[in-house]
């Protein structure tokens, strides 16, 4: 086989690669009693994701679950509300700012913040919902990562 003719396999190979969709990626969030943020604690907390990437949600330890916030998620965007106690996976395919909350532990500001690709056009409805103080406190640095 020639120079000439590898060179073109190679672009061609090169090409098919480039144009396959990218695997999408399943990231991990614990909800805890006690973590890096104190107690009843998403962690992480913030999480960036690209479209079509999905997040496991585990229950570490035991009392907790994950439910959007009402007006923290793009328009469109499908309501989560797991099971307290199970592990779920939530796939996200809208871009835009999901605000979660741990139902039991709201309260107690149990709260995460995932973007999802570029998009923020929901950002500052997502920033206007009221909290309690506690989550309130939480989400502030975490809207300042979303920037």
């Amino acid at each position: 086989m020639s120079v000439k003719n590898v060179l073109a396999v190679v672009g061609l190979v090169s090409g098919l690669a480039s144009a396959l969709p990218a695997a999408a990626d399943e990231i991990t969030v614990k909800t805890l009693n006690s973590g890096p943020g104190g107690s009843m604690v998403f962690d992480p907390a913030f999480v960036k994701v690209k479209p079509g990437d999905s997040i496991k949600f585990v229950p570490t330890d035991k009392g907790h679950n994950v439910e959007t916030i009402k007006g923290m998620a793009p328009d469109g965007a499908e309501y989560v509300k797991t099971t307290v106690g199970q592990e779920a996976v939530v796939k996200f395919d809208k871009e835009g700012v999901y605000g979660f909350k741990c139902s039991p532990h709201y309260l107690m500001g149990m709260v995460a913040l995932v973007v999802v690709g570029d998009k923020r056009d929901n950002l500052e409805a997502a920033k206007g919902v009221t909290h309690g103080k506690l989550a309130q406190k939480r989400f502030d640095p975490l809207f300042a990562q979303a920037q």
